[in-house]
């Protein structure tokens, strides 16, 4: 799930290098927290958070082989 997110985070960015994915995990949750440069932030939100909200929804598809829930923050 990490490298998929950093992927999808670093084809978006204009500063690919500052992409950072932190991944912790608990009982049943991963959780994924991306970090990039701020004046990147607006587009891996989006307008509205539609491109967050996108890639919150492919790692969900991702990870509905296994029983754990995903979760992706971005900071």
């Amino acid at each position: 799930m990490k490298e998929l997110v950093e992927l999808i985070a670093k084809s978006l960015v204009d500063q690919p290098d500052m992409v950072v994915v932190t991944e912790t995990t608990d009982d049943n949750t991963i959780n994924l927290e991306l970090t990039v440069a701020p004046e990147d932030m607006g587009k891996v939100i989006g307008k509205s958070g539609r491109i967050a909200k996108a890639i919150r929804t492919v790692v969900k598809a991702a990870a509905s082989k296994g029983d754990k829930k995903v979760i992706v923050d971005i900071r």
